[in-house]
């Protein structure tokens, strides 16, 4: 029977260490769950893991992932071996990268690795499955596991894929301006020019406004080109630049409306990985380290690694979740009252379906405001041109 290390805090909040036999990592989880202690780690003494080899296999997508999940959860049930499964979904993977991916998996399988470290070599399986099909296969519990990851990915790319839907619309206002701008000023212009000119008359300060805009923005159009390029490569290169993207995705946060929509993103995610993470046998410490790693923002991945640091020196979870313009306020209140009643997972599920159902609700009214507004600036931009052009025609006739 395999030792572990552990380190957990009991009911008074007193760290507790030690050393002791157990079937398994998740059979200790659970045996100090019910002294009513809260685990901060456990690891087994004795054996090394594997150095793991990276594959970069980019063109994964997360749903290729999560359909081969159901498929070997559904043939394991069915009876059907672990490397039969394999060989299945290589052959009916959609995509030549995720065939390869489970390939190299089921190679490493047979020279007798497990399949939490075969799928950890390949970049393409995020940690946290990762994490959740190790302590299947520790638990024998693997066909159920593997069902719970494909349900996480599946919610993690829903929520992902609203959050991107919502952020599209202020950019499909932003487009659909520029684009009637630029036509307007390029072409639609420069035409009314010309005919205006025709008649000999005097132009109003509107037309001579836009006419004006128009002699610029043909004349120099070019290097306004080479500007917005220059603009453009150095926000990116800004942003990949360890500082300068932490003060964009703060940034990010406190803009009215999208960061709110960001924030309740990010706090349903992370909610789930932990709520899934914990429930399923991982401690907090592992599970905040994957957590860590899903967050998108830097200023939500250095919040949850303050927390980490935190809860490693013994201190508070909720406090360094609570830090302000990071998570929502009530992530840090609930996972208070969960650290005090030991039944965190459940809190962070609650946590993570409030927040889901108002990220639904936030998408829904931007919807409602974008729709309108496209309309509005678009049509305020070509009304404003075609009331600039018939006020030429009526100066001049009324002259």
């Amino acid at each position: 029977m395999p030792n572990f290390r552990f380190r957990a805090k009991d009911a008074t909040g007193r760290t507790q260490a030690g050393a002791t036999d157990a079937p398994s990592a998740a059979a200790l989880a659970d045996d100090l769950r019910g002294r009513g202690w809260l685990i901060l780690e456990i690891a087994q003494q004795a054996g090394q893991n594997r150095t793991p080899r990276t594959f970069y296999i980019r063109s994964v997508r997360s749903i290729d992932v999560e359909v081969s999940l159901q498929q070997i959860a559904s043939m394991l049930r069915g009876g059907v071996t672990l490397l039969a499964a394999l060989q299945t979904v290589i052959r009916q993977a959609p995509r030549r990268a995720m065939a390869a991916a489970w390939q190299g998996v089921s190679e490493d399988v047979q020279e007798g690795s497990s399949l939490a470290d075969a799928m950890a070599d390949r970049r393409c399986f995020s940690q946290l499955v990762v994490q959740l099909v190790r302590i299947g296969e520790q638990t024998g519990t693997l066909e159920q596991v593997l069902d719970r990851a494909a349900r996480t990915l599946e919610s993690r790319r829903i929520l992902k894929a609203n959050a991107l839907t919502a952020l599209t619309y202020p950019m499909l206002v932003l487009a659909a301006a520029m684009g009637v701008t630029s036509f307007m000023i390029l072409y639609l212009i420069p035409q009314l020019e010309t005919f205006l000119e025709s008649l000999g008359r005097t132009l109003p300060p509107t037309t001579q406004f836009l006419l004006d805009v128009s002699h610029v923005v043909n004349t120099y159009w070019i290097q306004a080109l080479i500007l917005i390029v220059t603009l453009i490569v150095g926000f990116i290169a800004f942003y990949r630049w360890p500082q300068g993207r932490a003060m964009v995705d703060h940034a990010l946060l406190r803009i009215p409306v999208i960061g709110r929509i960001l924030r309740l993103s990010g706090t349903a995610g992370f909610s789930k990985a932990m709520g899934v993470l914990i429930s399923s046998g991982i401690t907090i410490l592992e599970s905040l380290r994957t957590a860590e790693g899903l967050m998108m923002n830097h200023r939500l991945s250095s919040t949850v690694a303050l927390a980490r640091q935190a809860v490693l020196n013994g201190g508070s979870l909720a406090e360094p979740l609570s830090r302000p313009g990071a998570f929502m306020p009530m992530l840090g209140g609930m996972v208070e009252v969960g650290e005090t009643a030991g039944s965190l997972e459940d809190s962070f599920d609650e946590v993570a379906s409030f927040h889901e159902h108002q990220l639904q609700s936030a998408i829904k009214r931007l919807s409602v405001i974008i729709e309108p507004a496209i309309v509005v600036v678009v049509g305020g931009i070509v009304g404003f041109v075609y009331v600039s052009f018939f006020q030429a025609l009526y100066a001049g006739a009324a002259g």
